[in-house]
């Protein structure tokens, strides 16, 4: 990960600039080391050919690994063997032949299985992921953390393919509506309306207001076409590039009423999953927490829960750290479970019920708005074909009357 800084120099300088680390605490380390005093540190993006053409390994894919990793590593096989063995039974997959290879040519060289992850550049990989690996090989648990992360992933690609069947339905009748309308606009109310032009006839406010949008749509639809392409690739760029305007935006998403809540348990019930599978392989609390923190997709959570893991390291608790905290405070009772486990020493267990209940909770409010985007697609296509229809009757209309 590539972190950008700003601090001050032992002699009193201003310094600048960014630095390469796995996580943020390796960053601090390495600005120490060099004599920087970090005033703000934050992860950020280097734009380069290698990370255009270096996507995310697909859930599903990374589950599959996991538990093929896992199950050869179980049965006392040796991890270069087991990574050969992965290799040759994926030959006819180009790119994912790719990965296994360049992780095997690693290993040979006696590096970790970290290192190699790390390392490697054809797929971009999670940073807990990365990190749980990584103190798996250290502790010893490699198969049991493997055997957890495959089944998390396995679970996460689940949910995603049910929302997405969900969706199927009324993304299909959102583009047959933005096709039928397209159509009326620019073919069927130019014809029509240009029999009503000739008789010099006045057109009513409506008719010619659904004539102003035809007319500036079919003139325009190009110069429409290409800046609503820029304005989407402008958007993914400065989302991916831009921290301040990520952070502005998930801030936004958090406060918006339905959508903000699902984001949380989503969110938090992701984190409470990760925290409790890295205590119960062995994970100290302080580590865990860190790691559980790389899990946040939205910037403003996952910074809150930085500075909080900062304090746990002290030896705060994190329940306490996050309440202390000026950024985003998660929802109540996530506090509430999270102080309750800290007192109780059942941090883990708690959290394994608050993942499941955030998780069927979603799944509830899902059921009821994915239900819901069916009629009220129909009713917005029900409406603009009514305008459109009004627009072309109402003259007609008048020129009955007027006879």
């Amino acid at each position: 990960m590539l972190f950008k800084y700003k601090g001050i120099t032992k002699q009193g300088k201003s310094a600048r600039g960014s630095i390469e680390a796995s996580t943020v605490e390796e960053a601090k380390q390495k600005l120490k080391t060099q004599g920087i005093f970090y005033q703000d540190i934050h992860e950020t993006s280097q734009i380069t050919i290698k990370n255009f053409s270096k996507r995310e390994m697909p859930g599903p894919l990374l589950s599959s690994f996991a538990k093929e990793l896992s199950s050869y590593l179980n049965s006392g096989m040796a991890l270069l063997t087991a990574i050969k063995l992965i290799e040759g039974q994926h030959k006819k997959e180009k790119k994912y032949s790719s990965f296994i290879s360049s992780i095997k040519t690693m290993i040979e060289e006696g590096k970790s299985l970290y290192h190699a992850l790390n390392s490697q550049s054809v797929y971009g990989l999670p940073d807990f992921f990365l990190q749980s690996i990584n103190v798996a090989g250290q502790s010893g648990k490699m198969v049991s953390v493997l055997i957890s992360m495959g089944s998390f992933f396995s679970s996460q690609a689940k949910v995603q393919k049910q929302v997405g069947n969900a969706l199927a339905y009324p993304l299909f009748i959102f583009i047959v509506a933005i096709g039928m309308t397209g159509f009326l606009i620019a073919v069927v109310v130019p014809k029509i309306t240009a029999i009503f032009k000739d008789t010099g006839q006045e057109l009513p406010e409506i008719t010619q207001f659904v004539l102003g949008v035809s007319d500036f749509l079919s003139s325009h639809y190009i110069a429409l076409l290409i800046g609503f392409i820029l304005l989407i690739v402008a958007f993914k760029s400065a989302y991916k590039y831009i921290y301040g305007f990520k952070k502005a935006y998930d801030t936004f998403l958090l406060k918006l009423p339905l959508i903000g809540g699902l984001i949380q348990n989503h969110e938090l019930g992701r984190f409470s999953y990760i925290l409790s599978l890295m205590l119960e392989s062995g994970v100290s609390y302080a580590h865990a927490v860190k790691l559980a923190t790389t899990t946040f997709s939205n910037t403003a959570f996952r910074e809150s829960f930085e500075i909080a893991s900062e304090r746990v390291i002290e030896g705060n608790k994190l329940s306490h750290s996050l309440q202390r905290g000026k950024g985003v405070l998660p929802k109540r009772n996530f506090m509430q479970a999270l102080a309750l486990g800290e007192e109780s020493s059942e941090v883990a267990s708690i959290l394994v019920n608050v993942a499941e209940l955030y998780k069927e909770e979603n799944e509830d409010r899902l059921k009821l708005l994915l239900s819901l985007l069916g009629p009220i697609m129909m009713l917005f296509i029900g409406v603009i074909v009514g305008v459109i229809v009004a627009a072309m009757l109402l003259p007609i209309f008048s020129m009955n009357l007027g006879n």
